[in-house]
């Protein structure tokens, strides 16, 4: 059986630099990948139909998971909804994740379902993964550096 985690923050920022954090490689590679983990993105074509790849490595053991999917849905600066299946067949089914973004008087609410976690993976791991990569995107994304 498969599980699902919700999230939800409010950050000092955009949606624009919210949404551009999922669609930008380089970013998404940045915050994404839990604490003593890094991404390497090998492919994303951040359109509606489009196809993105990529693994976290642990930098402790060298281990590393691969993983890829598909753009459902692109609002720019509203919404971001992908599927994600695990390249390692002992983690099977397809997850989906949908992020929703509103603006608010502080910055941007932000709302995060991501369901069809395999279960093999310990729904409070997801959670605990979820939340250093919440704090890695606050501290990507907040920051208004004017060149």
């Amino acid at each position: 059986m498969s599980s699902t985690v919700e999230l939800h923050r409010v950050l000092k920022s955009t949606p624009d630099r919210i949404y551009r954090a999922f669609t930008t490689a380089g970013a998404f590679a940045k915050w994404l990948p839990p604490y003593g983990f890094f991404a390497t993105v090998f492919e994303m074509d951040a359109r509606v139909g489009g196809r993105y790849r990529m693994s976290f490595t642990n930098l402790t053991t060298g281990g590393s998971h691969g993983f890829g999917g598909e753009y459902l849905e692109l609002e720019p600066g509203r919404r971001v909804r992908y599927s994600a299946e695990f390249e390692d067949p002992g983690m099977p089914g397809r997850m989906q994740t949908s992020v929703t973004l509103r603006e608010v008087a502080c910055g941007v609410e932000i709302r995060i379902t991501q369901e069809g976690i395999p279960e093999v993976i310990a729904v409070e791991s997801c959670y605990l993964g979820w939340q250093e990569s919440l704090a890695q995107l606050a501290r990507l994304v907040e920051p208004e550096i004017k060149e």
